[in-house]
């Protein structure tokens, strides 16, 4: 942890002092140490701040607060990443309103530059689970990292997806990394922070209110090349993630639905207003120059394999680690792992049933 963190806890504690106004006083002073040492009269005439943020962070005492919020935070794990770290998302840090502190349990990698958002409705229907399964996986087995909000609905069913097909996946809250929100979710949290990332821009403690979705949504919508909205009401919040995707120069994808369900109302609006239309995953790779050679590439297919053999039993292990991503013929297979056909047939069915590979004509198979 940075050794001025309890200066960063501390300004983010003092209300009206959001990312703005934290770049002004940080052009103005050399250190966030330095804003705290400076005399009221010279924090006034920082601009935007004025006499009454002046006097918050003058008299700021709730030191003892902070220490807590430190301790909290060494004791569950959680890393504390300002803006000005190296470790912040650059897709985030890129847009207009960065949070100033993210709280990050779990790890943020490199690859994660390359990310889609998919949100949604809470309550879906079963042709939206299937939509956002089938996107979420096959963009995740891609090397693809999933970013979605936990909540109940699409974005459960899509991290969920992303971690069964062994790929990455970060989860942005409304509510400190120290609550599980909402509480079925606890596995899922507990899988998300063990395979990518679980974050939040609120100190440890803060509740799920309502005020505080919006703003995780900037989150979501920031950290991602695009924003997928999987079934949508005129009222959702997913459309907010939406807007503010638009707001920071992202893509906005919508998946057309039934003209008569109150589920499709939010995603054809999107539609109607210039969201590209998604009917395979295609539709959202073609669109985005960062993802359209992933196909070919080998960049995150190592990592992905080694994930997925270590869910697999002695024997799957064995034959799965000599699979390729080109076609591979089962007299080849059969050659290299010294198994008789018939159990081998037995092991790449168990393969194909969880979704690892794939069968082609002529007895060929491949990793998906």
């Amino acid at each position: 942890m940075r050794e001025d963190s309890k200066y960063w806890i501390a300004l983010s504690m003092i209300n009206g002092v959001g990312i703005v106004l934290t770049r002004s006083l940080l052009q103005e002073f050399k250190s966030v140490e330095d804003i705290f040492k400076a005399p009221k009269k010279n924090l006034a005439q920082v601009e935007g701040i004025g006499t009454k943020n002046a006097e918050a962070i003058a008299n700021f005492e709730d030191w003892n607060l902070v220490e807590k919020e430190i301790a909290k935070i060494e004791k569950l794990g959680i890393k504390l990443f300002t803006f000005k770290d190296a470790g912040f998302p650059k897709s985030l840090y890129r847009t207009y309103n960065p949070p100033p502190l993210l709280y990050v349990k779990g790890n943020i990698l490199e690859q994660d530059v390359l990310s889609i958002a998919i949100v949604g409705s809470r309550l879906p229907d079963r042709y939206g689970r299937t939509v956002a399964e089938t996107l979420s996986g096959e963009l995740a087995a891609m090397g693809v990292t999933i970013v979605s909000g936990l909540a109940r609905g699409i974005d459960s069913i899509a991290q969920a997806e992303a971690l069964k097909k062994g790929g990455r996946t970060i989860g942005v809250l409304g509510c400190g990394l120290d609550q599980v929100y909402p509480p079925e979710n606890k596995k899922l949290y507990k899988a998300v922070s063990e395979n990518g990332a679980v974050v939040s821009e609120f100190p440890l403690g803060t509740a799920p209110i309502a005020q505080n979705f919006p703003r995780r949504n900037r989150i979501i919508s920031g950290l991602s090349l695009g924003v997928v909205v999987v079934q949508a009401s005129e009222k959702s919040g997913s459309l907010i993630s939406a807007s503010f995707a638009l707001d920071q120069n992202k893509e906005v994808f919508a998946v057309p639905g039934e003209i008569n369900k109150k589920l499709s109302r939010g995603t054809n609006w999107l539609i109607k207003r210039g969201a590209k239309l998604v009917e395979t995953v295609d539709d959202i790779v073609n669109e985005i120059d960062a993802l359209r050679n992933l196909h070919s590439t080998d960049l995150f297919e190592e990592g992905r394999k080694e994930k997925i053999l270590a869910s697999l039993t002695k024997t799957q292990k064995e034959v799965f680690s000599v699979l390729k991503y080109e076609p591979q013929h089962i007299d080849e297979i059969i050659r290299i792992t010294g198994i008789e056909s018939s159990n081998l047939l037995s092991v790449l069915l168990s393969l194909e049933l969880d979704d690892f590979i794939a069968q082609l004509p002529g007895k060929h198979f491949q990793i998906k």
